[in-house]
């Protein structure tokens, strides 16, 4: 059975940063398209990062480019979202998950199979 589990949420302050992690079990990393995704209170749950099974590809949401970086170590089945110079904006649940059967890089998160049960990021302003 494959789990993600993430972890590295907390409370920063604004222009601080904070690196996720995404431990996925239950099968081999590299056969999974990973993507973060993150939910806002009374928000719908909204596409961040996805990078390809290789992990030569990514792709981020217009808010993020330039602030985050995604990615992974498929030897160690870990995944990883670094971000930096937060805003009180990127508040919110963090979600990491998997698509066992990618097509280019999914944005959507209908496309996804399997999700974590999610780390709170909280941004101070």
């Amino acid at each position: 059975q494959v789990q993600l589990v993430e972890s590295g949420g907390g409370l920063v302050q604004a222009g601080d940063s904070l690196s996720l992690s995404c431990a996925v079990t239950g099968r081999s990393l590299g056969v999974f398209g990973m993507g973060w995704f993150r939910q806002a209170p009374g928000m719908e749950r909204e596409f961040v990062a996805v990078i390809n099974r290789s992990g030569t590809s990514t792709d981020y949401a217009a808010s993020v480019k330039g602030r985050f970086t995604v990615s992974r170590n498929n030897d160690k089945n870990m995944v990883f979202l670094q971000m930096n110079t937060l805003d009180p904006e990127d508040t919110a649940v963090y979600y990491c998950a998997a698509d066992r059967w990618p097509v280019g890089l999914p944005t959507t998160k209908d496309e996804y199979d399997y999700w974590g049960q999610g780390t709170q990021v909280t941004v101070a302003s």
